[in-house]
Parts: structure tokens; sequence; C-alpha cells
């Protein structure tokens, strides 16, 4: 009787798997003449519910991970870019978005992974993988997870939107996902994450209902130790910041930092305009949520002109920002706008924003054996002090130095003194100290442009711009046709209308910095430290200080010895490096305004006679 029933059992089993399999191939076969008809009147027919359904009855094909090592993703945008470090191994992680075919919108959820150190990517899939998706947030914690949230999927024509309220668990080392069970956040897009601790911070967002949209200012902590959601709760009396989406959400060490966004604010009955917020927030967490509090900061001195579509990454005690357009409402039926390619740094503690520029990259074929003298001799100097103390090992290895480039790996890579193209929506994220900028969308007329390209600046040097890849074919022959189609008079006038208010507005600008910088500089907390020169590197400072922190370092570690205190020396002198880094820069932007991008220091040690 068991045998029977055992039989009858995996008889139904392989019933019900020929049925699904069935199934998914007409759902297949629908999704495709769907997706094909192009003008027809099919669009509103779509159910967004069963459109989910049978992407995941195809999800299901996938037995397993499966990897394939690949040139480089297909182009897209929305999607979300996070760093990881875990145990050493430095990776990029891109995953779902979109892609506009011109009548039509495909959503992804493959997962891909750049390495830093081998400079590879590699293409994951799985049926564990969440649904496609664009417009969603991820973050990486420390303890080797990504958390993901919620994003938006929509009809192949757009008429129809679904915003996700999931929540999914990326391993870091084996890239598979896990969904977590229970309630969440409500569903949403274009929200932001940061991670403080044990806690994954979410932070606004919108939700597109069709008649309007509305915009979210909730604030969720995510806890790695028990993987559930809590909304915090502020008092009545409690300024929070705006609803908003597309904002900048930089974790810190005492929280995170909200600045700018965009929402929508009432214009009249049943009317939404929009509206570019340009506003900072300190969030300081607590251990016991109840005790978290908004802090609003205040303006003062330079600031970026609005703008939305970028997002800060954090940095070494600074946000980086790049990117962004603003939009000229000039009347209901046109919309002009300005796209920025600019490079801008916040100073989380000092509360200041500055401009970064690119410096002209160095020719260092010709100073190599300088360099290489000067490491030698550094390292012969602090052996020297060491055997003076009697701290020396039996031993000695090299003196830890700052690596000045990284050309062996780079030296395919096309180097650039300017920064990449004007854009909105880029991925970027930072691992060390490189900043890396993925795709972007730029806007010609009425025509959207998704801009397939990859790129990394040096955040240390700012030396040039490092290109992976970069596809600008077709944005450059719109640019053309647009170009012929203009008259040079129109031209003319327009640019000198331009030049004028650019130079009425950097002159404006100029004197509120002049203003400002009377009070901004910034007090040095360790003026007996050496200080680093304008347009010094690290390397550079350490070779020329290194004997002075290794003093230091031995003062501080009496029972230390040899290569930890070289090590530890160098560890004080970056430390010091970065702790005067926005000072050094305010002198360094006051050289390059007369004109000076670098400095050169005479070697006493090599003078020869003047005939």
């Amino acid at each position: 009787m068991a045998k029977k029933d055992k039989k009858n059992k995996e008889a139904k089993k392989a019933r019900i798997a020929q049925k699904n399999e069935k199934n998914a191939k007409k759902a297949g076969e629908k999704l495709k003449k769907l997706s094909k008809k192009a003008g027809d009147d099919l669009e509103d027919d779509v159910d967004l519910d069963e459109l989910l359904k049978q992407l995941a009855l195809e999800q299901q094909e996938f037995e397993e991970v499966h990897v394939e090592v690949i040139d480089r993703p297909l182009k897209r945008l929305n999607a979300t870019f996070a760093a990881s470090n875990t145990n050493g191994r430095r990776e990029l992680v891109l995953f779902g978005g979109e892609v506009n075919t011109g009548q039509t919108v495909h959503f992804y959820n493959d997962l891909n992974v750049f390495s830093v150190d081998s400079k590879t990517w590699r293409r994951y899939v799985s049926k564990n993988s969440p649904l496609p998706r664009s417009s969603h947030a991820m973050c990486y914690h420390p303890s080797g997870i990504f958390v993901m949230h919620g994003g938006e999927f929509s009809s192949p024509k757009q008429s129809t939107f679904h915003h996700f309220s999931d929540t999914w668990i990326l391993d870091s080392q084996t890239k598979e996902w896990a969904k977590v069970d229970g309630k969440g956040p409500p569903n949403r897009s274009g929200h932001r994450m940061a991670c403080w601790k044990n806690y994954v911070m979410l932070f606004g967002g919108f939700r597109d209902l069709g008649s309007h949209t509305t915009y979210l200012n909730d604030l969720w902590l995510f806890d790695i130790t028990t993987y559930k959601w809590k909304q915090v709760e502020f008092p009545a009396s409690h300024s929070v910041p705006d609803p908003r989406s597309g904002h900048s959400f930089m974790a810190t060490d005492f929280g995170a930092i909200v600045y700018g966004g965009y929402c929508k604010v009432k214009a009249g009955k049943g009317l939404q305009k929009g509206k570019i917020l340009t506003d900072c927030w300190a969030l300081n967490m607590k251990s016991d949520p109840a005790q978290i509090r908004f802090e609003r900061r205040r303006k003062q001195g330079f600031q970026p002109s609005p703008r939305v579509g970028c997002s800060m990454q954090y940095h070494k005690g600074r946000g980086m920002l790049f990117g962004g357009v603003f939009d000229y409402e000039e009347t209901e039926e046109t919309l002009d706008s300005e796209f920025y390619n600019t490079l801008l740094s916040y100073n989380v503690e000092t509360n200041r924003w500055s401009n970064l520029s690119l410096r002209s990259s160095k020719k260092k074929a010709a100073a190599k054996k300088e360099k290489v003298d000067r490491a030698r001799q550094l390292e012969e100097m602090l052996n020297s002090i060491l055997a003076k103390h009697n701290l020396a090992d039996d031993e000695e290895d090299e003196a830890p130095v700052a690596e000045e480039d990284d050309d062996e790996s780079d030296e395919r890579l096309e180097i650039r003194n300017e920064l990449p193209h004007a854009r909105f929506n880029a991925l970027t994220c930072v691992v060390d100290d490189t900043l890396y900028i993925y795709g972007g969308m730029y806007e010609a007329g009425e025509q959207e442009f998704n801009l397939d390209s990859f790129y990394s600046i040096d955040l240390s040097k700012l030396d040039g711009v490092r290109v992976f890849w970069e596809d600008l074919s077709e944005l450059e022959r719109q640019e053309a046709e647009d170009s012929d189609e203009e008259s040079d008079d129109d031209d003319e006038d327009d640019e000198e209308e331009q030049d004028t208010a650019i130079l009425v507005a950097e002159e404006e600008e100029e004197e509120l910095e002049e203003e400002e910088l009377e009070e901004a500089e910034i007090p040095d907390e360790h003026p007996w430290l050496p200080h680093p020169k304008a347009f010094e590197s690290l390397r550079a400072f350490y070779l020329r200080t290194g004997p002075d922190f290794l003093t230091w370092a031995i003062s501080q570690n009496p029972e230390s010895r040899g290569k930890y205190l070289k090590t530890k020396a160098f560890a004080l002198c970056e430390t010091r490096w970065w702790e005067r880094r926005e000072a050094v820069q305010m002198e360094e932007e006051s050289l390059e305004e007369s004109g000076v991008t670098d400095v050169i220091e005479k070697d006493f040690s090599r003078a020869e006679k003047r005939r």
C-alpha cells in the first residue's frame, strides 16, 4: 500500500511539473507577443500581476546560480550600484535597472559584479533572484551582506506601474539571494539606504498612484541581527526633512546626511509642480530608536547650484557628488534643462562645499628614478631611527609607502584630463580612494540618451579620469544634427546672453566666496604635526615627513618594534594628510585661480653652479 501511495505521489508531482512547464511556455509566448505589439491598443489589457507571475515562473527554470564572464553589462538606467569589501575582495555590484527601446521599456534582474583587482565583470542569474525592477535601493553592510528594498516595474509602454515592498538579502561571497519575511516599509521607488552599526537605514521615496504622485519622508531601520524592520517615530514637535525622492542619503560616523532631492507640490486644483530641494540634514543615530533625531544644517559658504539626479558617496569624512540636472520650467509646454559634469565635495564635519577640478596628469617616467631614490633614502632614515632606539627587527622590511599610481593594471586604459560628459542619474560608488561612475542619462531636445560608459577617478590625486569604456555615438550624432539646424546668429546671441549671466553669477559667487573664505579657515587641531603642502600627494608627504611620524609612533607605542612601528607611522601620516585635506584644497584652489597647478621644490642637495 505504501509503495502504491508513493507511486501516486510521484505521478502527481510529474503531472504538476508538466503543467507548470506548459504554463511557463504559454506565458513566455504571450509576453513576447505583448512586447512586439508596438502602437496597438493591447497596452491597457496588460495585467501587471499576471505579468509578474509569468516572470516568476520563468525564473524557476534556473536550478542554481549561473555565472559567466562578460565584457560589460548591458546598458541600463535606474539600477543600483554598490561597493563591497569582504575578506579583502573588493567588488562593485550592479543590480536591476531598465532600458527604454523607444517603444517599450524592459526591466532587468541580473546581477553584474566587477572585480576591482582583476578588472573583470561577471554576470549572475538564479531562480532565487528578485523580480526585474528599477529605482530600487540597495546598501552594503560590512558584515558581508547587501540589503535591497522596493523599486518599480511597469507594463511595456509604462501606462501602469507596480511598486515593490519586498526586502532581499544578497550574500556578497556566494552571490545567493534570500527574501526577508515579515512586514517592512510600504511599497516605493526612488528611496535611499545607508548603514550605521547594526542598522540599515531607509529614508524617503515616492509612489505613483496614477492620478498623482505621493512623496515620502518616513525613516525605517532594518536590524541585521534580527532581520526585522522598525519604523522610527518622531515627536510631533520634532522637525524632519520634507518628503522627497532621488536624494542623497549618505552614511557617516554619527548616522547619515540627507541632502537635496525632488518632490512635487500642489500647483492648483488637481495639479502638481516639480520642486528641487537643496536643504541638508544630519541624522543623529542612537542605539535606542526613540532617541534618533534630525538636525537641519545651516547653509554657509559656497553652495552647489540646485540639481537632481545625483547622490553623494562617502569618502574619508566627505561626500562626493557628480553630475545632475536642473530644469527651467519656462512654460507649460516647453522645458529647458541644464546638465552638469562637475565634481563636488561636502565636508561632513565643517558643513562646507567645495568644487573639485582635475589636475594635469604628470609624466612620471622621468621622475620615477628620483622617487625610487627618495623611497630608499626614507627607508634608510627610518631604519636608522629604529636602530638608535634599539627597536629594529632582525630583518628590516621596506617602509610602507602610499602607492603613487596603478599604472601597471590601468596601462591599457585611456586617461583624460577632463571630467566625463554632463549627465544625470549616473551610478556612483567609492572603493578605497577611487570614485567609480557608471552610465547616466542626457537629454538633447526631446530625445533621451542612455550613456553607456564606465569611469574611475582617484580622489586623492584627481590626476585624470580613467575610461574603461564609453559609447556616446548616438548623442554625438544628435548634437551634430542639432548644431547644423541652428543658425549661427541665434547661437551667438544665446551664447552672449548665457556668458553675461554666467559672468554675473561667477562675480557674485566669487564675492560670496571671498567673504566666506576669511571665516572659512579650518582650525588645525594638531599644529605641532607636519602639514601637507599644496598639490602634495600622500606619497610625497610621507617621503618628506616619514621620520617625524616614526618618532611620534615610537612615543605612542613604546612596547612595539620595527615593522609595526613603520606601519603605524604611515597610518599616522595618512590620517594627518586627510585631516588637513580640506584646508590644503582651499589653498590649491586659490593657486589655480592664479594659474598655478603644481608646486615644484628645488632639491638643494643637487645644487649646480650658475655661470
